[in-house]
């Protein structure tokens, strides 16, 4: 309990804890609150303390009518959950929470007060009072419980990030709110919506239940100013061609003219910029002078492991050493980097982006906005005066969009409307958003649910679409996953998908032509003619009948090991979900398995299995290349697929990017008329 009350002396420095009385009074008066807490204020961890011991927050047993109509005792309350857009921010707020309330937080304790749950990875101990949890995780709990019983309140944390997620949890929490509550018992569920950036305006007209304000205001607002300190910002004084030789400069002059203590945070768009930047500097690291400090470099993106994006955040233990964080957009808002003295940033991130024109959704790296670049700015300045120095012009930055247009806007929106139906709201077109898709993109995301056949003829959700829904997948696994148990390969597309779907890419690159070499020998065992699907199929085969070293083996094909064992993972909890849903009439026997090649004839029939879900993202061989199916636009098969510098006649693609080029890529050749027995079905 001594570190608990040492901590106890930290929170009440924090802005937000002079505002404790404002935000309990709130929240007694009031169903809904909105926070503006600026970086820096605490809120993220400090609101869900202050309301633990509110006379709201207990647990109420309720009587509530079943389905048959009868009455029964049932418990409302007693847990406060607390959204993040990202699990490294779930489970490293929660870590800071139990330690403050000196509760422990590690597998296999039986009691405590703060647990977390993200994809793959839960503690929810017995006693719990505030849970972490992603928005995913909150909206899979909507489809057991639609009425989120187990909560008194839900705290949405970083909304101005507007994912597609936290748009679709806040139009339901603000049905929950000011429905009539029969499910709840008539608790009502306490909402709290915390923003850094966002103005408060848009979020208070949406969240008010504007029939009755002229009796009752249900809308708090309490705004924290942030523990900033000042940060001098330097441009580029003219446009850098190439803006990573101009990063790895500025990075190397700060390390080697400014004094210790002072860690460095370089902004970056994707995995592969920053293990290239990496890559570079541990190379000067190792030529250094003794007299300059030695450089630790860390990565920081999503689909690093857990322990591997905590330690980047946490302090340099070495002496004499300057750590330097590589990160994506990831480290922008939310848990603080301790150490940070200095920014760099690139002003660029990779965003998803729906293009009509093409028909699919593609991953483009576009520049950020203001409010964006100001947050990044900020990083600098969280625990003394900083520097930002901006990769770019003045007038570049005078140039940028004020803010980020919202994920819904921007993307595919086919997920978001399953999300809906499953969850029971059957006119998707005006069910409440802060922003509203455009009515086209709507249409044609319910027109492909119909074609997978999730919905059926009048838009209900068909028993297809149900499944589809349950699975943590997008929607075209979910309907590879169903095809594949009518059609007996249900097994290998588990596989396929699970690597697929793992956080990283399976295949690393070689760093030089004779790696290159090496690598292609190795391959050849696992790479299959046909395309990258089958292996896919092959190398998730191989990797789970090695029975004495996978690392070892692993490393040899630089097949990356992380990405492996999440697969393992993902593959381990469909093939139960697959046998909870009768999909799978035993579970297979554990690993390792003798290797067994399948058949021409059964990859066959999984090739045309993934066509049932993706006969939309197909293209035909013509005299000048490639032309898609849909649209008829150009389109080349991308380098790192097996297929590369190859013609067949025809391919189905899983993935699509679009660059200098539109380009393939997860591609498989096919046959042409297996294209329209698919979109004929």
């Amino acid at each position: 309990m001594k570190k608990a009350k040492e901590l106890e002396k930290l929170r009440k420095e924090l802005p937000i804890w002079q505002h404790k009385p404002d935000i309990r009074w709130a929240l007694r008066h009031n169903d809904v609150l909105l926070l503006n807490g600026e970086t820096g204020s605490g809120k993220s961890t400090q609101t869900p303390q202050f309301l633990i011991t509110e006379p709201w927050f207990k647990k109420q047993t309720v009587k509530i009518k079943n389905k048959e109509g009868r009455e029964e005792d049932v418990s409302v309350g007693g847990v406060i959950a607390v959204t993040e857009p990202r699990r490294v921010a779930a489970i490293t707020l929660a870590k800071r929470v139990a330690a403050e309330m000196g509760s422990p937080l590690a597998k296999g304790i039986e009691s405590g007060q703060v647990g977390y749950s993200v994809r793959f990875d839960s503690i929810i101990p017995k006693g719990m009072k505030i849970k972490y949890l992603t928005e995913g995780m909150l909206l899979q709990e909507m489809l057991r419980d639609p009425h989120l019983r187990q909560y008194s309140a839900i705290v949405i944390d970083e909304i101005h990030e507007r994912s597609i997620d936290v748009d679709l949890v806040a139009g339901f929490l603000r049905q929950l709110v000011h429905g009539d509550k029969k499910g709840r018992g008539g608790v009502p569920l306490k909402v709290v919506v915390m923003s850094a950036t966002l103005d408060l305006g848009g979020l208070e007209a949406f969240f008010s239940n504007l029939e009755t304000r002229s009796k009752y205001e249900p809308v708090a607002v309490v705004y924290v100013k942030g523990r900033q300190h000042k940060v001098r910002v330097y441009y580029d004084v003219k446009p850098s061609t190439d803006y990573l030789q101009n990063m790895l400069q500025t990075i190397l002059k700060l390390h080697t003219t400014e004094p210790l203590p002072g860690d460095i945070l370089a902004f970056l768009t994707g995995q592969e910029e920053i293990e290239t930047l990496q890559g570079q500097l541990e190379h000067y690291a190792g030529i250094l002078a003794k007299t300059v400090p030695r450089m630790k470099v860390m990565p920081l993106y999503g689909a690093l492991p857990a322990q591997a994006q905590q330690d980047a955040f946490e302090k340099v233990k070495e002496p004499f050493t300057r750590k330097i964080v590589l990160a994506t957009n990831i480290a922008e808002t939310s848990v603080t980097v301790s150490g940070v003295h200095f920014v760099v940033d690139c002003g660029k991130s990779k965003v998803k982006q729906y293009r009509s024109r093409l028909g699919m959704e593609s991953l483009l790296s576009k520049p950020i906005s203001k409010v964006s670049a100001i947050q990044r700015a900020g990083r600098a300045g969280r625990e003394t005066e900083g520097k930002c120095y901006r990769i770019y012009t003045e007038e570049d930055f005078a140039k940028l969009e004020a803010d980020e247009k919202p994920e819904i806007l921007r993307s595919d929106v086919i997920e978001a409307v399953l999300k809906m139906k499953a969850r029971g709201v059957d006119d998707v077109l005006n069910f409440p958003l802060m922003d509203s898709p455009d009515i086209r993109a709507m249409e044609i995301a319910l027109l492909q649910l119909h074609v997978m056949g999730a919905l059926d003829e009048e838009g209900k959700l068909t028993d297809t679409g149900k499944k589809m829904a349950t699975y943590p997948l997008p929607a075209a696994y979910g309907r590879v996953i169903i095809a594949a148990a009518e059609s007996d390969c249900l097994l290998e597309a588990i596989d396929i998908i699970s690597c697929l779907t793992s956080d990283s890419e399976i295949f690393l690159q070689p760093k030089s032509e004779e790696d290159q070499e090496t690598t292609e020998t190795l391959r050849a065992a696992i790479k299959n003619p046909r395309g990258d699907i089958l292996t896919y199929l092959t190398t998730m085969q191989h990797y789970a009948a090695e029975n004495t070293d996978r690392n070892d083996w692993c490393a040899k094909r630089l097949i990356s090991i992380r990405a492996m064992k999440m697969a393992m993972m993902i593959r381990k909890q469909l093939r139960q979900t697959c046998f909870q849903q009768k999909l799978l009439k035993e579970m297979p026997p554990p690993d390792p398995q003798p290797f067994e090649e399948i058949s021409f004839a059964k990859g066959e029939t999984i090739l045309k299995t993934f066509l049932k879900a993706f006969a939309t993202r197909t293209a035909v061989l013509g005299a000048g290349g490639y032309l898609t199916t849909q649209g008829r636009n150009e389109i080349v098969i991308h380098p790192s697929s097996v297929l590369y510098g190859r013609k067949v006649e025809a391919i189905m693609f899983l993935d699509n990017v679009y660059t200098a080029k539109n380009y393939a890529k997860k591609v498989s050749a096919i046959q042409a008329n297996w294209i329209v027995e698919a979109l004929e079905m």
